[in-house]
């Protein structure tokens, strides 16, 4: 229970936390732990999160994957990448959904 209570605290989850199952939150655990493979440096790509250690911003992996590029071609094209990075990319790209401000409907 400690996990899910420190992913809470972490502002992560924060708004659906009540409403997740137990397991639910626990993996909630892992993509916090992924999130660290993205870092945001104003002096790297005017700011844009990139995978640690490169250049390559979230935007562009998923940019690529949207496109209909396989994740296979994607490490093979750019091999400085690893499988962890593009799900962290996906996990970035996720969490960024959840904190966007609904807009109610009419």
């Amino acid at each position: 229970m400690d996990d899910a209570a420190s992913v809470t605290s972490a502002g992560r989850c924060d708004r659906c936390a009540p409403a997740l199952s137990r397991t639910t939150r626990l993996a909630y655990t892992g993509h916090v732990k992924q999130l660290e493979r993205i870092s945001i440096d104003s002096t790297i790509r005017f700011g844009k999160p990139c995978v640690r250690d490169t250049r390559i911003t979230v935007g562009d992996v998923l940019g690529y994957l949207a496109g209909g590029t396989s994740e296979e071609q994607l490490l093979t094209d750019f091999p400085q990448l690893s499988r962890d990075d593009v799900r962290a990319c996906l996990a970035y790209a996720a969490e960024r959904e959840r904190r966007t401000a609904g807009v109610p409907a009419a």
